[in-house]
């Protein structure tokens, strides 16, 4: 990214969003936008579902080099209920901002997910795999993909990862640290696999995809992968927690209302090759995290 440029980042208080105002590189301002009110975020209330509003947030953010999009819905059980207003979130709110984009003439990087996959396949999925989605977050996701890809494919670049992570908002290793505070057993599903993505890590590699990706849609993830029961173990280990018994579990034992893909780790090859590098292996990714809180 060439310096003294800026860039607009949805979802700035969010777990990802507040990461990529902290990753900014060097010479370029990062204007967070978000609904609410937060460290690093200077337009706060835009719809970003409403043409009007975020046509006035590009026009107020004045000569723009990119959009990096990490707004969304994510509750993903909730959504089975909501799934018009995360239609409006997730997908809506995608075409939206790529009608901005390009009529602003500027690259835009979205956030996407493992999500819009079944899991069935029995191997990491590449980008060009078909979509099955089995939830409304997916199906919204998917949605929000196909409506940026479709009003502006020379400009719209999709990152989906998976698992996420970071110092900021809720995630599974935060949960684990806090319930071990209060129990001295846990049932964690083991029937689940994917890749621990940590925010620290994903974050620069967005700021990679806007400056040189010319693929439609890249995959980024840690390398590695396990169940949510391995990431627990690794987790209490890594932060040298004793005298909690963690035992593994069925999805069934754990219904909840969102079907989840059992197996839905990312192929990240041709994000690697644009990068030169991978992303951190998961556990060196995770300890890295738990160092830095």
């Amino acid at each position: 990214m060439s310096q003294n440029k800026r860039v607009l980042v949805t979802g700035a208080a969010g777990m990802l969003g507040s990461q990529v105002l902290l990753s900014a590189p060097d010479g370029v301002q990062a204007i967070g936008t978000d609904l609410v009110e937060a460290a690093g975020v200077q337009e706060v209330g835009v719809d970003l579902a409403d043409e009007r509003q975020v046509f006035e947030l590009f026009e107020r953010a004045g000569e723009i080099a990119g959009v990096i999009h990490t707004a969304a819905y994510t509750a993903v059980d909730l959504a089975e209920e909501q799934e018009e207003l995360a239609m409006r979130v997730n997908g809506t709110a995608c075409a939206v901002l790529a009608g901005a984009a390009k009529a602003a003439g500027v690259p835009q990087v979205l956030v996407g997910t493992d999500f819009v996959f079944d899991g069935e396949s029995g191997r990491a999925y590449l980008e060009d795999d078909e979509p099955n989605p089995l939830s409304a977050y997916g199906r919204t996701k998917l949605a929000g993909e196909r409506f940026a890809l479709e009003a502006y494919p020379e400009g719209t670049r999709i990152v989906r990862t998976q698992w996420l992570y970071g110092p900021r908002g809720k995630h599974f290793p935060g949960t684990m640290l806090g319930l071990a505070k209060e129990r001295k057993q846990l049932k964690v599903v083991d029937d689940q696999t994917g890749s621990p993505t940590s925010t620290l890590e994903l974050a620069p590699a967005l700021w990679d995809v806007l400056e040189r990706g010319e693929e439609p849609i890249y995959h980024a993830a840690c390398e590695g992968d396990c169940t949510w029961f391995g990431l627990a173990c690794e987790t209490m280990a890594a932060a040298e927690v004793q005298g909690v018994e963690i035992a593994p579990c069925s999805t069934d034992e754990f219904p909840r209302p969102a079907r989840r893909p059992v197996h839905s780790v990312l192929d990240c090859g041709r994000l690697t090759t644009l990068r030169g590098r991978a992303l951190a292996p998961w556990q060196d990714a995770l300890r890295t995290y738990l160092g830095s809180e």
